[in-house]
């Protein structure tokens, strides 16, 4: 498929070969772009390489944490838009060490923006992925737009400053830039199984029991992977629409379950109710429940999502199905 919007366009996208990265850059090269992919390691185990999407692209390699690295791929590879969801994601990650967390997400979204700023003549659209954790810990839900960014702990932190810092760059220098703040996203291609689905999934398939980290009571909203490409792309492509630029919008399909829940019909999905869930109750630094309001998202960019849980869930086993088979001890 050729979009009008995309064909021929020169887009870079950082964290390329994460969850998210990898279906967008997927997406973007069905749409005839020109994608640029800025990786630090290469992952043989992504999906952008397991579906032949890395043979497809332009290979940037660097750490957000180098202004150097990050402005090179802008320059050299002559930008015209760009994805900015390269981060450390992982919320225990960040408990244990924060440093390395603040780094990647609140230096990399500096040097990121900067390196546009400076070649602003050709950067036109800026995407950042936020995260309904910016909000922080709040008793009135679910999140809107409005509510205050209130992060606490290392993650939720990084993600309040990526936000105000995106802000800033828009108010200051006036760079075309827009946020996405979407729930738990899962999918096909997350290979970190400390994460209830993949990890879930990927017990049931070895017929042992799924592990809980936490309690099983935290409530979120979670989020199919291609409903979240196709909020980045209506960010994208709506961004010069008159109060888009600067703001943030909400992405979510506004139905929460929590995390025994989410076992539970994972379980009946794949026809093992036997499997009672391990409950370690040990997790930290977790919100007990946030979800997401999405009407912002409806309203002005006439978004909506295509997959409900179910659906999405069906495509995530069946993706992990393939992958376990050919890949058991990934």
């Amino acid at each position: 498929m050729i979009a009008p919007a995309w064909e021929g366009r020169r887009v870079l996208v950082t964290g390329a070969t994460g969850l998210v990265g990898s279906w967008l850059c997927k997406a973007l090269l069905e749409r005839g772009a020109r994608v640029t992919a800025f990786v630090r390691d290469p992952d043989p185990l992504s999906e952008l390489t397991l579906s032949g999407a890395d043979r497809r692209v332009r290979i940037a390699m660097g750490k957000l944490e180098s202004h150097a690295d990050v402005e090179r791929a802008v320059n050299e590879h002559e930008i015209e838009a760009v994805f900015h969801l390269g981060a450390q994601a992982l919320v225990g990650a960040a408990m244990r060490s924060p440093l390395p967390t603040f780094e990647a997400n609140v230096r990399g979204t500096w040097n990121l923006l900067e390196a546009c700023r400076v070649h602003a003549d050709r950067v036109r659209t800026v995407v950042v992925a936020s995260s309904d954790k910016a909000y922080g810990d709040s008793e009135q839900l679910p999140y809107t737009e409005a509510h205050r960014l209130e992060g606490r702990n290392p993650y939720d932190v990084s993600k309040s400053c990526t936000d105000l810092i995106a802000t800033a760059f828009h108010h200051s220098y006036a760079l075309p830039v827009v946020i996405a703040r979407c729930g738990n996203i899962y999918g096909g291609g997350d290979l970190h199984w400390s994460r209830i689905v993949p990890g879930t999934i990927r017990s049931i398939l070895r017929g042992e029991r799924p592990v809980v980290r936490s309690d099983g009571t935290l409530v979120r909203d979670y989020f199919y992977v291609e409903d979240a490409v196709a909020a980045y792309l209506a960010l994208a492509e709506r961004i010069a629409q008159p109060g888009v630029a600067g703001t943030a919008f909400n992405f979510s399909n506004e139905d929460k379950a929590s995390v025994l829940d989410i076992v539970q019909t994972i379980c009946k999905a794949m026809g093992a109710e036997n499997l009672a869930p391990e409950i370690l109750g040990g997790a930290t630094g977790e919100i007990r429940a946030q979800w997401l309001a999405a009407a912002r998202a409806r309203k002005e960019l006439e978004w909506r999502p295509a997959f409900d849980l179910r659906d999405g869930l069906e495509r995530t086993i069946a993706w992990y199905r393939e992958f376990l088979g050919s890949h058991p001890q990934a």
